[in-house]
């Protein structure tokens, strides 16, 4: 999945001369956290934050607040230089960067011109549909060793049960290198001839674990 089909096109922006006050309307009366700040050729040139225009914004429970702080420009509080990425960039690649970074945002530029925004939610929702859980379905855990041609082995089975595959992950079986963890999320609500076709095939299953096997 790329960044282009996830990111939002729709991008509120400030020019570095706005002040903190535009900036502060601009939060209250959009679902937004974050505001890139643009020059006249639409290029990033800094980022700020809701906690950004917060501190810099006097409290209102102050008397003897100094209203002059509203009327500060934001290039004097936003972030540079920015971290951008591509719109052709592998959404799984750029989630590393947000875990790495710490990252709450991150715009998308084309040859220097920003198109684009992508967020952490946004990242969240991509995760919930790769994952297959936005649909009712079934999980079924399977432990297999770690070679090539054991993806399609295993899934063939699910075939066999004409069970429809939603997705499949992949993640390591503790320290082990010989052994993964593929995770099936099939769309059934009743997995059990799936299971047992799985047991037969000398499958050992990690989830669910505690269903047992029909006697004889």
């Amino acid at each position: 999945m790329l960044v282009e089909e996830i990111m939002k096109k729709e991008v509120i922006t400030l020019p570095p001369t706005a002040t903190i006050a535009d900036a502060l309307q601009l939060l209250q009366e959009n679902p937004i956290r974050h505001i890139p700040i643009v020059d006249n050729e639409n290029q990033v040139i800094g980022i700020i934050s809701d906690r950004d225009v917060r501190d810099a914004t006097p409290s209102i429970f102050d008397e003897h607040t100094n209203h002059q702080a509203f009327r500060n420009e934001v290039h004097s509080i936003m972030s540079r230089p920015v971290t951008t990425v591509h719109p052709l960039d592998l959404v799984e690649e750029i989630a590393r960067v947000f875990y790495d970074e710490e990252f709450a945002c991150l715009p998308v530029v084309r040859t220097n011109q920003l198109i684009g925004i992508i967020t952490e939610k946004d990242m969240l929702h991509t995760l919930i549909q790769l994952t297959g859980t936005n649909v009712q379905s079934s999980q079924v855990e399977v432990k297999v060793p770690h070679r090539p041609g054991i993806l399609p082995e295993v899934a063939s089975i699910f075939g066999e049960q004409r069970t429809n595959i939603t997705s499949v992950l992949m993640y390591p079986y503790n320290d082990d290198p010989n052994y993964k963890i593929l995770v099936f999320r099939i769309q059934t609500m009743n997995p059990l001839p799936v299971i047992q076709g799985l047991r037969n095939a000398g499958y050992e299953l990690m989830w669910p674990n505690n269903i047992a096997e029909p006697k004889i």
